[in-house]
């Protein structure tokens, strides 16, 4: 990376900074590109380098987060993996407190985000994330559970739809409930 490109990223992070601690403070719609521009120390001609619109920061910050998430479950799922090939049949289950727990705390930390998003949901990219994340584990538990293969992609858009509508909900509690009381919803609605 060059310099040039290197000055180009640590402004475009310090402008995503500066939003995520704006919106710690006041809703979205209130968040002005001069704020952002006056916290993270850059002109409004830069900003406009960066983005067109305040949706463009909201959906690159909403990008950032889910790869943040993604590369903490890349360290625990690599483990997993391996087990699967010789894992009983019953401890075969990604829903379990060990993955819901920092999902749902990753979420609580970033509420505020999270809670913008759900007015805008394909800004969040949930299926993108979340087949990223599920795919290959969810297939290869499936298979040793001998579900059919064209069954599958059903399945993992269930477990997707329903596990966010328990925190969309949660959401709009503005996250009131423990990150253990809502695990245990979750469990208990996806049965195994």
């Amino acid at each position: 990376m060059t310099r040039s490109e290197s000055k180009y990223f640590n402004t475009a992070r310090r402008m995503d900074e500066a939003f995520l601690e704006l919106m710690e403070q006041k809703d979205f719609e209130y968040i002005t590109v001069k704020e952002i521009c006056e916290r993270a120390g850059v002109s409004r001609s830069t900003f406009y380098l960066h983005y067109e619109t305040m949706g463009d920061l909201l959906n690159e910050c909403v990008e950032q987060m889910n790869q943040q998430f993604l590369a903490y479950f890349d360290e625990t799922a690599s483990e997993f993996r391996q087990s699967i090939r010789t894992a009983p049949l019953e401890q075969l289950f990604l829903i379990t407190p060990e993955y819901l727990t920092p999902y749902l705390t990753y979420i609580s930390e970033h509420r505020a985000v999270f809670r913008v998003v759900l007015k805008s949901p394909q800004a969040l990219h949930t299926d993108r994330t979340y087949t990223a994340l599920f795919s290959d584990i969810l297939n290869e538990i499936l298979a040793r559970h001998a579900v059919p293969e064209a069954d599958r992609g059903y399945m993992l858009t269930f477990y997707i739809n329903g596990i966010m509508g328990i925190v969309r909900r949660w959401l709009l509690s503005d996250c009131a409930e423990s990150v253990e009381h809502i695990a245990s919803v979750i469990m208990t609605v996806i049965r195994r």
